[in-house]
């Protein structure tokens, strides 16, 4: 097809750039262009597509598991989007919108302890989420800051190093491990899944409270999303060996060794996210516009489309 030949072109070089900047080396020069036009070029075409259809800005939620590579992969669809189909294009990690450690450790107070680790839902400032979602929505668009949270740090960054956006977003998409989760049934939740909730949550109250918070205001949040694209891993265990690799590249960018997990603290570590990751997995299997599989060795096995 000429167009998405036109598509290639364009984009190969700044492609391949972006993946080198990000430290994608194991797989071949072969691999990473079969991945451009079997799966990120339809992909583009699919989101543009949508965008058409809407008429106006339009709301993507991308997930999947832990070091699944998200992160990567929105930043390519914002390469071709921009950069073919000349898009004003936000990528926004929920990452970002994590309460501050001071907020955290107030809430660790008040409600429970394992609150003071950023991760499972009500750990996220989501008012301030819905505010930028509202803020694209209204027909005069007002400049906005947006707040910016370095991990190794485990703090929200000072606002001169917050992202400025001046121009209104044709489209968004808002990324994280929990986009798009849905809340469990109490019964569920009385029920440990690892030693973590066993030993740390013995009277399931860390994990009712993220499970109420996604009850109302995460479910408000995502009820504003036009369509979920979802990466969905092999088995938790996975989970483990990626960010095992994340935090590799984490330790490299980062000029401390601060805040960078061990071993066993990321062990440990996951098993905030074991819950909500596997009733992801079972649910946005069936619920998402399109669902990425991927295999083992990070590779994109098939991409389903549903709508």
């Amino acid at each position: 097809m000429k167009e998405t030949e036109d598509c290639f072109l364009k984009v190969k070089s700044d492609y391949l750039k972006y993946l080198s900047k990000q430290k994608i080396f194991n797989k071949s020069k072969k691999a990473k262009i079969k991945n451009l036009k079997q799966t990120f070029i339809p992909m583009s075409y699919w989101i543009e597509n949508k965008y058409k259809k809407k008429g106006k800005t339009l709301f993507l939620g991308f997930s999947g598991g832990q070091g699944s590579g998200k992160t990567t992969i929105t930043g390519i669809l914002k390469i071709i989007l921009k950069k073919f189909f000349k898009r004003r294009i936000y990528v926004s990690s929920i990452d970002d919108f994590y309460k501050t450690l001071e907020e955290r450790n107030k809430i660790s107070n008040n409600v429970h302890p394992l609150l003071k680790i950023r991760g499972v839902p009500g750990t996220h400032d989501i008012n301030f989420v819905n505010k930028f979602f509202n803020i694209i929505k209204n027909k005069k668009f007002k400049k906005t800051k947006l707040p910016k949270f370095d991990k190794s740090i485990d703090n929200r960054l000072k606002k001169k190093y917050w992202f400025n956006i001046k121009k209104k977003p044709e489209i968004v998409i808002l990324e994280g491990w929990c986009v798009g989760a849905k809340p469990q049934p109490n019964s569920l939740i009385k029920k440990p899944i690892n030693l973590l909730e066993k030993y740390e949550d013995k009277n399931f109250k860390w994990r009712k409270y993220a499970n109420e918070k996604l009850k109302k205001e995460y479910k408000k949040l995502f009820s504003k999303i036009d369509h979920f694209i979802f990466m969905k891993i092999p088995n938790f265990k996975m989970v483990f060996k990626w960010r095992l690799l994340q935090e590799k590249k984490l330790r490299k960018k980062s000029h401390s060794n601060k805040k960078i997990m061990s071993y066993n603290e990321i062990k440990r570590f996951i098993m905030f996210y074991e819950r909500i990751t596997l009733q992801m997995m079972k649910d946005l299997s069936k619920s998402a516009s399109v669902v990425m599989l991927l295999k083992k060795n990070h590779e994109i096995k098939k991409v389903h489309y549903r709508s």
